[in-house]
């Protein structure tokens, strides 16, 4: 496996119980600071490929992250290394104030309340929401709290970021905040989205899901002038 890659995966597979194959051989590399867009149809394998990046989904294959073969032994390891931002920002959003939202993983790993308070504050003040620690995530906007659930994310100080359809529910506005946003940030991108725009907007490169394969691989424009979101050519 590449030496290079922050993300090294082969011959990924995965069933769900109900017998169906939602992974089929997907290999893929993530490269250092490199932003891909996962593009395809519904069902086409995208979601399940990433929960299985950090293992919240076990299948056949392997899996290096940073180095590090992904196993039971090493995957408290690897989740501190990858933070995910579900598409759903209220997944991630239960505390009664932002800043306690936010503090809350260096908390569970046992930081002292105040070195959290303070990395989650400096987390806030790099998303733009530094105002907004004493609100309730509940009066969020979409917007927002999406924002919010990045700055949960990069308090960790991951090396790699994974977002599951990251412009649901944003409006025009709030999409070029996020590209401004994700743009300044250093740490390799994965992107799941059926937003090509803003794929093209972020992304160096993409791959295109169909029924849990990897049908094709290029930049976000050559992707979307090949395939149709049924996933034809």
């Amino acid at each position: 496996m590449s030496q290079e890659s922050v993300i090294d995966a082969r011959g990924l597979r995965y069933r769900y119980e109900d017998g169906t194959l939602a992974l089929d051989g997907v290999d893929f590399q993530l490269g250092p600071g490199e932003t891909v867009a996962l593009l395809g149809p519904n069902g086409s394998g995208k979601t399940t490929f990433v929960l299985m990046l950090n293992g919240l989904l076990a299948g056949e294959g392997e899996i290096r992250v940073c180095g590090m073969r992904l196993e039971r032994s090493s995957q408290t390891a690897i989740r501190r290394k990858i933070g995910m931002v579900f598409q759903d920002s209220d997944e991630q959003l239960f505390m009664p104030t932002v800043l306690e939202d936010v503090a809350f993983g260096l908390l569970n790993q046992g930081a002292g309340r105040e070195p959290a308070l303070e990395a989650a504050m400096g987390a806030l003040e790099q998303v733009g929401m530094r105002d907004a620690g004493r609100k309730a995530p509940y009066h969020l906007s979409a917007g927002e709290k999406r924002r919010v659930a990045l700055a949960g994310v990069l308090v960790m100080n991951p090396e790699i970021l994974i977002l599951d359809e990251p412009t649901t529910y944003l409006d025009p506005p709030g999409q070029r905040e996020l590209i401004h946003l994700l743009k300044g940030l250093p740490q390799a991108k994965i992107l799941v989205t059926h937003d090509s725009c803003f794929a093209s907007a972020l992304a160096q490169r993409a791959v295109f899901f169909v029924k849990g394969r990897l049908a094709g691989e290029g930049s976000v424009d050559e992707i979307v002038r090949r395939f149709s979101w049924d996933g034809r050519e």
